[in-house]
Order: structure tokens, then sequence, then C-alpha cells
């Protein structure tokens, strides 16, 4: 499904499953407009075509003892398609690294990566991270605090 494709109920009933993916099919249909029959088969559509992927929880980080969040930018010694893969494919066996992209510019991988505390964000990258056979060169950035936290995509 083409944004194009999407009229403005869907536009809406993205922007509000993304706010809160929990409520109700009659509540979501309340909000954008609509009886719930109808609310239902376009969010069947959505989910249908891929343009909603799943739901999820949003979990407090802090609260479940992971307390340090940081950046990782990964370059690797060559970026052959190979590697590229074999790299990708190994940062999906990492548990602190939650989330993973392929760039462009000084670096080949931008890892957003959690852990319970400094020392073990350390211990990742020293034994694990920079002791891959692919990577050349990390560089880690700490962050300090979140000051926005939003849904994925500006619908």
């Amino acid at each position: 499904m083409l944004r194009a494709e999407l009229d403005a109920i869907d536009i809406k009933i993205l922007r509000e499953l993304q706010a809160d993916g929990r409520m109700t099919n009659v509540e979501l249909a309340d909000r954008v407009g609509i009886s719930a029959p109808p609310c239902l088969r376009r969010v069947r559509k959505l989910e249908e075509t891929g343009v909603i992927e799943g739901y999820h929880a949003m979990l407090n980080s802090p609260k479940l003892g992971f307390d340090l969040v940081a950046f990782c930018m990964v370059g690797l010694k060559h970026q052959s398609e190979a590697n590229l893969k074999a790299f990708a494919a190994a940062t999906g066996q990492w548990p602190l690294v939650r989330q993973a992209w392929m760039v462009s510019g000084d670096s080949d991988f931008l890892l957003h990566c959690v852990a319970e505390n400094l020392t073990r964000f350390q211990d990742f990258v020293i034994e694990v991270l920079t002791a891959n056979e692919h990577v050349d060169t990390v560089r880690t950035m700490l962050t300090i605090r979140q000051v926005k936290r939003a849904g994925l995509v500006e619908v």
C-alpha cells in the first residue's frame, strides 16, 4: 500500500494506533470518526499490506535495571557485500544491540545499545564488538538523557 493509497481516515488510524496501540476498536473508531466495523476492516487492511507491522509495549528501561543507552558507530575493515551481510547478521546475536542500521558516511553501521550499566557496555564493546573479525573502528556515544520519544514515523 503506497502513501497515495492512504486516505485521511487511514492516516488518522495510524496516528491513533501509534500513540496508543492498546485501545479497543470501538474507541479507535470513535476517535477517527467512523463506525467500528469499517474501522476494523481498515486496520486489518493496514496490517495485511504491511503498513502496520505489529504491536508492542514500550518498556521503561531504567525500571527494568537497564540504565545505560549508547550508540556505537562501527566501521568495517572492508565493505564487501559479504562482510556487510555478515556483520549485519552478527548484530542479531547481540542482546545489547536493540536496533542497528547500515549507514553511509564515516561509519558503516550505527548501533543503538542498551545495557545494565557502564561495565556491561564496556565489556560488550571490548570483548564482542571490537573482537568481531570485520570491525575496524568503533566510536561510542553515551547518552545523557532522552529528550524526545515519539513514534517511528510522522503520519
